[in-house]
């Protein structure tokens, strides 16, 4: 993947894209913004704990919201396989309203595509979303030596959720998604503290993947500890059943946000009973990840080489 979207990239070179960013940071005149755009394959189209619809939503306002900005506006694209029971695009529409009702972003544009039978699979839906900057320090792409790195909540949740929907795998814990719009709980963090470095929202990939984009282009090491890392007991259970690294699954409404040491309690705070500081920054072992376990040894969590779970956003 990265090799792919590396030769797309060096077509269009330009600073803004070079930074490689979920969403696009740019500025007119003296107002800054942040745009996005996504797309949305997974498969099944309904989960545990969400659908595409929501998950749509949540995705872009996601994207928008780790760059520091209010989530304002956003587009709305379908392509319908035909025969797609119209019951069920009612469905996922009435989820799309109730996310973005929730989020507080609007639909303002759109687009409908039906393609013949067998050309797509059931529903793909695409989005663009833009949000206004007032955090007063740039976010992203590079975190500074000696942040503390904290994160809203339980991890792997969201790939796990697709899975057992997907294979109707029945296991007995109730697993869900945690797919959801993450710009509230941001914008608390963004006034707890004006010393956030970089957020990013660890989706395809999970949490090795961000923390090694980061770790990279910030040319800096990241060391996380086994102990601080919060895995719900279910999910971890699965993930061992079947042979998965949850550091690798990808979440929906999980979020790290890199801060001044002395910030990390304020942004605990702000986010809520589930945060947890799980990491630093350091200047050691530049560019790369380290797990410290829980007996005190260390090991490097590389960058994936394909995605664990093909079609969970």
């Amino acid at each position: 993947m990265q090799e792919l979207i590396e030769g797309l990239r060096v077509q269009f070179c330009n600073k803004i894209l070079d930074e490689l960013c979920d969403a696009a940071e740019f500025k007119i005149k003296r107002e800054r913004f942040a745009f996005s755009t996504d797309s949305f394959v997974v498969k099944p189209l309904f989960f545990p704990g969400g659908d595409i619809g929501k998950l749509a939503v949540c995705g872009t306002v996601n994207d928008i919201s780790m760059k520091g900005a209010r989530p304002l506006f956003m587009s709305l694209a379908f392509i319908i396989e035909e025969g797609f029971e119209f019951s069920q695009l009612e469905r996922i529409v009435r989820s799309i309203k109730q996310e973005a009702a929730r989020a507080d972003i609007s639909v303002v544009t759109g687009d409908t595509k039906v393609v013949e039978r067998g050309a797509a699979d059931k529903l793909f839906i695409n989005t663009a979303g833009i949000g206004v900057i007032n955090y007063p320090r740039r976010l992203g792409p590079r975190a500074g030596a000696g942040d503390v790195i904290v994160i809203n909540g339980g991890i792997a949740e969201h790939g796990m959720a697709v899975l057992n929907a997907r294979e109707d795998l029945k296991f007995a814990s109730n697993i869900k998604s945690d797919c959801r719009s993450l710009n509230f709980v941001v914008r608390r963090c963004l006034a707890a503290s004006k010393e956030i470095s970089i957020m990013r929202d660890p989706t395809r990939g999970g949490l090795a993947g961000a923390l090694n984009e980061i770790a990279y282009s910030s040319n800096l090491g990241i060391e996380i500890y086994e102990e601080a890392l919060p895995i719900k007991p279910g999910v971890e259970k699965l993930c061992e059943i079947l042979g998965f690294d949850p550091l690798y699954v990808a979440n929906e409404g999980k979020f790290v946000c890199f801060v001044q040491a002395k910030d990390g309690p304020k942004i605990k705070r702000a986010i809520g009973k589930e945060a947890r500081i799980i990491g630093r920054v350091t200047t050691a072992h530049r560019k790369e990840v380290y797990l410290r376990t829980k007996i005190g040894s260390s090991r490097i969590l590389p960058i994936p080489e394909s995605d664990q779970l093909p079609r969970i956003c």
